[in-house]
């Protein structure tokens, strides 16, 4: 019988520790990835705000469009009242007249509310006496 000799070959791979990072490279990479992350947040901030300004103009101008339409229904408004009042007999100088005394009536009244509400505004008392407050103990602090 004729022994076959088995030679059998062992690779041995050896594990090197990988050098450790310094901590200069740590703080490096750490530095990277903040600024990454950051300019990642900016521009994804960047594009909801200009998804926010293009519904925001769109929106702006439809009411733009509204006010207008608006605008033209109380002018057509004044005319039909103006003639509705002219159905009694009084001349359409007179009636156009009268439409004109209403809006008149309407915009002292409003004139006249705002102006109160305007009086009523006071200074913010509280917040400036807080501010006061602050200022002296800063300053007298030492």
């Amino acid at each position: 019988m004729s022994h076959a000799a088995t030679t059998s070959k062992h690779t041995t791979v050896v594990d090197r520790p990988k050098e450790e990072p310094s901590i200069g490279e740590l703080v490096a990479s750490a530095s990277r990835d903040v600024s990454t992350l950051i300019r990642n947040e900016i521009a994804l901030a960047k594009s909801e705000v200009k998804l926010s300004v293009r519904a925001g103009g769109l929106g702006a101008a439809l009411f733009a469009a509204a006010g207008f339409l608006l605008l033209l229904g109380v002018i057509m408004a004044s005319f039909a009242l103006a003639y509705f009042i002219h159905m009694t007999g009084l001349d359409l100088a007179w009636c156009y007249s009268i439409v004109f005394l209403l809006y008149a009536l309407v915009a002292a009244l409003l004139a006249f509310i705002g102006y109160r509400k305007i009086r009523a505004v006071r200074p913010p008392e509280r917040a400036i006496h807080q501010a006061q407050e602050t200022k002296n103990a800063l300053v007298n602090r030492g």
